[in-house]
């Protein structure tokens, strides 16, 4: 028998209200200006590059951290700029606007 069940036993006369439901707080600051993402190819390889977050560095960490577990790629975080492996423009793009970020896409 579950709890509610159980609860329902103890007291039959009682309606539970129900709550609205709560929108999801971000844990990353969102800014109004958009992150420039930018595609560079460094000794032949290519990259992607996100910049212009005027947020915590920590968020930022955070929001690199996020990207590469969900791209499965390497990556950096250094002089306030994300520097993800590989060319991933559109996808990262598209992430980010689920976020809620402002994304610019720069370079080719």
């Amino acid at each position: 028998m579950s709890l509610e069940d159980q609860l329902k036993n103890l007291f039959p006369d009682h309606i539970p209200e129900k709550e609205p439901a709560k929108p999801a707080k971000s844990a990353i600051w969102l800014q109004d200006d958009p992150i420039i993402c930018k595609y560079e190819k460094r000794k032949g390889k290519p990259i992607t590059i996100l910049e212009g977050y005027n947020g915590a560095d920590s968020d930022f960490k955070k929001l690199a951290k996020d990207l590469k577990t969900k791209l499965s790629v390497g990556g950096s975080f250094k002089d306030g700029k994300i520097i993800i492996q590989g060319d991933y423009r559109d996808k990262i793009m598209e992430m980010l606007m689920a976020k809620g970020f402002k994304v610019k896409r720069v370079g080719g």
